[in-house]
């Protein structure tokens, strides 16, 4: 008797808007990356593993530069980092943020011009700043009125050291209360409502060692609506005319973070990048125009909206079951390489690949295979009825803070990382393995 023939029913699963631009469906249920089965990836790599599309990296990069033609972009490392990436970041001609002598070190050993990076940080520690002043780097972010002295100090009397000032513009912008760091009552930046940043101003400014270019502020993440940016160029602006009338003192340069928001499942909002460009070019030079004070060089910071959209997870499932109302499915991977859900609640919208779906979808929870009840991937999503141990998920929008924010809790290996272009696949970063673990534990 011959097996039963197996339909792929239509699913409202089917839309691919957030997936790389790249991906294309093929028969049976697969699906393609950079013209890279998934399934084959799977299947050479195991899992969990990430996908990364060197294409859509790169065609986001340009269009950041062709937006803001006249700004500095600079690539947020902490969303995700390696060295094939510093090299993408370089090639297409973007900066790049860097929060630690770790990010630091593993650029400028890839490549990457010191010069055309910045060190953020709250609380930086001497061995960050020493890494920034002995490299090169191109500006520091001041952060904390204590930074001052101990910045001016290692430059030492006969350096200089081109530095900016974390301003908190006092505006509440972003997709979780975590991520807001516009507001005072957080632990980023100087406050413009107690005057905290005016005091750390003038504190460098009387700093020979410190050339003070310009002012920085970052508003929070995730954000989708133009508005917040424009409110926080007219404070910005409001600022840096009182540094002139109190000091005589006109900064070339006014950094505004980044916080670009995009979609993590269809149907959701994602900031408009060519409107944001259009209004931030308007309100700069009105307000700027108002204060009587030249137009600063722009400089924007975005990480997640070049990453985050470049990126596949590729779960196997290895248990389902149903507890009272809700289907639980259980896969290999969890928030040791994904705590953002963990974290404040992020949203995915997990897909079956690799197989055609033979019923229609229902509402389930993917949970990891750690053990905290708080290892949820995605809650309440649609996934095949006839999901099962074997199935292969993907899970799109996984390029920015899953790998970087990725830990060995259980000790269980963080993920590889696998680049995708024009039909070939390239390991950047290798599974972290049970070896990895003996050899870091040296005590008996």
């Amino acid at each position: 008797m011959s097996a039963p023939l197996v339909t792929e029913l239509p699913s409202p699963l089917d839309d691919l808007s957030v997936w790389p631009a790249s991906t294309a469906r093929l028969p049976q249920g697969h699906v393609s990356v950079g013209g890279v089965s998934l399934a084959d990836m799977a299947d050479r790599f195991d899992t969990p593993a990430y996908v990364l599309d060197e294409e859509e990296i790169r065609a986001r990069c340009r269009t950041y530069r062709v937006a803001f033609p006249q700004a500095d972009v600079v690539y947020a490392a902490k969303a995700f980092l390696s060295r094939a990436m510093v090299r993408w970041i370089d090639e297409e001609g973007l900066g790049l943020d860097v929060c630690s002598a770790g990010e630091l070190e593993l650029a400028v050993t890839a490549g990457f011009p010191p010069e055309r990076m910045v060190l953020h940080g709250n609380a930086k520690t001497p061995r960050d700043i020493e890494t920034a002043l002995r490299l090169g780097v191109g500006r520091i972010v001041v952060d904390s009125p204590s930074e001052i002295a101990r910045i001016a100090a290692l430059v030492g009397p006969a350096g200089r050291q081109k530095v900016m000032v974390r301003v908190v513009p006092g505006i509440s912008a972003g997709g979780h209360e975590k991520i807001r760091t516009g507001t005072d009552g957080q632990k980023f930046g100087l406050s413009l409502t107690d005057g905290s940043a005016q005091h750390a101003i003038a504190r460098v400014l009387g700093q020979h060692q410190l050339e003070l270019t310009g002012l920085h502020c970052h508003i929070g993440s995730q954000i989708t609506d133009v508005k917040p940016y424009l409110v926080a160029v007219r404070r910005m602006v409001g600022l840096m005319a009182r540094v002139r009338e109190s000091h005589g003192v006109t900064f070339p340069e006014l950094d505004l973070g980044g916080g670009h928001g995009v979609a993590y499942r269809p149907g959701e909002p994602a900031l408009d990048l060519t409107a944001l460009a259009r209004r931030l070019d308007a309100e700069l030079s009105a307000s700027c125009a108002a204060a009587g004070l030249p137009v600063p060089r722009l400089a924007v910071e975005p990480g997640r909206a070049i990453a985050a959209p470049a990126g596949v997870a590729l779960y196997r499932v290895l248990a389902v079951k149903r507890t009272g109302p809700t289907l639980f499915v259980a896969v290999d991977g969890g928030m040791s390489d994904n705590p953002r859900p963990a974290l404040y609640g992020a949203r995915y919208a997990p897909r079956l690949i690799g197989r055609p779906a033979a019923a229609e979808p229902v509402a389930a929870t993917v949970v990891g295979r750690h053990c905290e009840a708080g290892d949820v991937l995605a809650s309440d999503v649609l996934l095949p009825g006839d999901v099962r141990p074997g199935d292969l998920l993907a899970v799109p929008v996984a390029g920015a803070y899953q790998v970087s924010m990725a830990s060995a809790y259980n000790l269980v290996g963080r993920p590889p990382v696998v680049a995708v272009h024009d039909g070939t696949a390239r390991l950047l970063i290798r599974r972290e393995t049970h070896e990895d673990f003996r050899r870091r534990d040296i005590g008996a």
